[in-house]
């Protein structure tokens, strides 16, 4: 279960007031892959920030039971002096987790071949991507949060993502941005629009897709 209380997240540039996220109450379901929807610059990938707890919001709180997910595939926290299996060891004693099965796993799953020994500066970004959910997968959440990540790589890569991604849904919830119908109908069973500050939880996702789908046209 992931609560928002009196979530309001404001930024200012220049003199102007951009509100992503006005005074939201509202609760995601434990269990559900929720699709997260909205124009671009709504603010999805913010609201997915302070699930994580990587952004705080403006005034509100998020209430979660259960472990969540930094977002899925993000390499942003990872060393570029470390190799790929030295950074997959570090997040591995962060998280609590066995090194060398959380290691194997992603060595196997990446599939980085020689690479996986060497530093991240010379990994090109499809690299880090397969490297930053091989290592995201590889964990145990309650919860994960997925930004646009199977997009990353060749169709063979694509459906090995979506295949594992199923597979911890088994046991996990979700919540995904991604802006194809295909992955969303493929992923998640429910859907949350975000537009103006305002979000609407559908427990059908069909409906959640067709709301979002008459903002694009509007």
């Amino acid at each position: 279960m992931i609560q928002f209380q009196n979530l309001t997240k404001v930024f200012r540039l220049k003199g102007q007031r951009n509100t992503v996220l006005d005074n939201v109450n509202m609760t995601f379901p434990t269990g559900r892959s929720v699709a997260l929807l909205g124009r671009n610059g709504a603010g999805k990938s913010t609201l997915l920030k302070m699930i994580a707890g990587t952004m705080d919001p403006t005034s509100g709180k998020i209430v979660s039971t259960g472990t969540i997910s930094w977002p899925v595939g993000f390499a942003g926290s990872f060393h570029l002096d470390l190799t790929g299996a030295q950074n997959t060891r570090f997040i591995a004693r962060i998280y609590g987790v066995e090194t060398d099965a959380l290691v194997e796993f992603v060595q196997d799953f990446a599939n980085l071949g020689k690479h996986f020994h060497q530093p991240l500066f010379s990994y090109s970004s499809g690299m880090k991507s397969r490297l930053a959910f091989g290592v995201s997968m590889g964990i145990s959440f309650d919860t994960y949060l997925v930004d646009e990540v199977t997009s990353v790589g060749d169709a063979a890569f694509r459906d090995k993502s979506s295949e594992l991604f199923n597979a911890r849904m088994q046991n996990s919830g979700s919540i995904v941005v991604s802006h194809s119908p295909s992955m969303v109908r493929r992923l998640c069973d429910a859907a949350a629009v975000l537009e103006q500050g305002r979000i609407t939880y559908y427990d059908d996702l069909e409906e959640g897709i067709e709301h979002h789908e008459r903002n694009m046209k509007g």
